[in-house]
């Protein structure tokens, strides 16, 4: 892949640690820092780029696990890193545009350097199975006449800010029950002790296994994965709150170093084969330039804040 004569010499100019990237990079093996424990969502994006991407740069890809804080110790790891493209990270809603507004950040998420977006999903409105309500517009319709539980994965989470987007647009006043983790909340909700849940694709072990029911989905769209299941959007025009999982570099990492890693990536993920492998797991690819990306972050750091503040939602970290 080319990168233009103007554009290394001004990086080079910008930043002379540059040199040794330019022309070489990536020369030695670069590690993606996953900021959760194995086996989630995030996990598994990052394990299912490490591969093809390997292949593309020509480097092997080492996946490091660092959980804590909501991924917040991870991405403070990366953004500590030297910003010479060794060290990356996923990046996410909690870690970059709704975590700002709920605690002290111990970094600038602009400051980051922003790469791409890699996948997004919807998260899935399940009920208790034996809730009266069979349609979206019958269950909005309970929830103005009796008291609803609706769960999440905990206060500040991207559950709770898309159950609150939900309430503040439709006008339900529902009772929003949070737990410590998906387990627990789903657990909860297949025993009937809770009527709803706003979670991740994880519920769908769930669904399929007919221990609760699918109500909605909260993409802007229905979603392939359970094409007879509506979109909030269908009945509450406007809605939309997806989760995504992007990459990013260290700040000030040189931007020849940069256009190496986009490029590849975005080539990477629009392989059909590798979308494939995406799609099965409910994470759909859905990279785009970076300028247009960061346009991204900017629009949805404004609507979980505003989210935030009309929700008066505080985390108590003590």
């Amino acid at each position: 892949m080319s990168i233009s004569r103007r554009t290394l010499l001004a990086g080079a100019l910008a930043l002379p640690a540059a040199a040794h990237a330019q022309g070489k990079y990536p020369d030695r093996p670069i590690k993606i820092i996953v900021p959760f424990p194995p086996g989630g969502g995030v996990d598994m994006t990052a394990r299912l780029l490490m591969e093809p991407l390997s292949k593309e740069l020509g480097q092997p890809i080492v996946i490091e696990n660092k959980g804590g804080a909501g991924g917040i110790i991870g991405v403070e790891a990366m953004s500590h890193a030297p910003p010479d493209g060794y060290t990356l990270s996923l990046t996410g809603v909690g870690t970059l545009t709704a975590g700002p507004h709920l605690r002290k950040m111990p970094y600038d998420p602009m400051a980051l350097s922003h790469i791409t977006r890699l996948v997004r999903m919807p998260f899935i409105v399940a009920v208790r199975n034996d809730l009266p309500a069979k349609t979206l517009p019958e269950f909005m319709d309970l929830a103005k006449r009796t008291e609803i539980r609706w769960a999440s994965g905990g206060i500040g989470t991207s559950q709770h800010l898309a159950g609150e987007l939900f309430t503040q647009m439709s006008g339900l006043k529902m009772i929003h029950v949070p737990y410590r983790g998906t387990g627990p909340a789903l657990n909860d909700l297949a025993a009937g002790i809770v009527d709803a849940y706003f979670g991740d694709p994880a519920t769908l072990g769930l669904i399929r296994g007919g221990k609760v029911r699918a109500m909605a989905v909260t993409s802007p769209e229905r979603w392939p994965v359970l094409p007879d299941t509506p979109a909030i959007a269908e009945v509450v025009p406007g809605y939309q709150a997806e989760n995504w999982y992007a990459i990013a570099a260290p700040p000030k990492t040189p931007e020849p170093v940069i256009a190496v890693l986009t490029a590849a990536i975005l080539k990477v993920m629009a392989d059909p084969a590798v979308k494939a492998k995406y799609d099965e797991q409910g994470l759909h690819p859905a990279t785009m330039p970076r300028a247009e990306y960061i346009a991204y972050l900017q629009r949805d750091l404004k609507t979980w804040g505003d989210v935030v503040a009309k929700g008066n939602i505080k985390i108590d970290e003590n």
